[in-house]
């Protein structure tokens, strides 16, 4: 049975966020807020962006981007410019 591939973009974007954010992956709730996260800060925000960008050869929009808070949110944006 495969994977969804909206899980499997949630999935990605959140091994990239506990990477960046040297937290646990288990410890990542698709709800949780990452501006929540200790130790997160403008500059990890913008090198998780870039990875995310990277990673799905992508560019995502500043207004989609910042105006999100959580792993679902930012699987979405990550969505919406794919199928764009």
């Amino acid at each position: 049975m495969s994977v969804p591939i909206a899980d499997q973009i949630t999935d990605i974007v959140r091994a990239i966020v506990a990477e960046v954010l040297a937290v646990p992956a288990g410890e990542l709730a698709t709800d949780t807020d990452l501006r929540e996260v200790e130790g997160t800060d403008s500059i990890k925000v913008l090198r998780l962006i870039a990875r995310i960008e990277r990673e799905y050869d992508v560019e995502l929009e500043d207004d989609d981007v910042f105006g999100v808070s959580t792993i679902a949110d930012v699987a979405g944006v990550v969505r919406k410019a794919l199928d764009g």
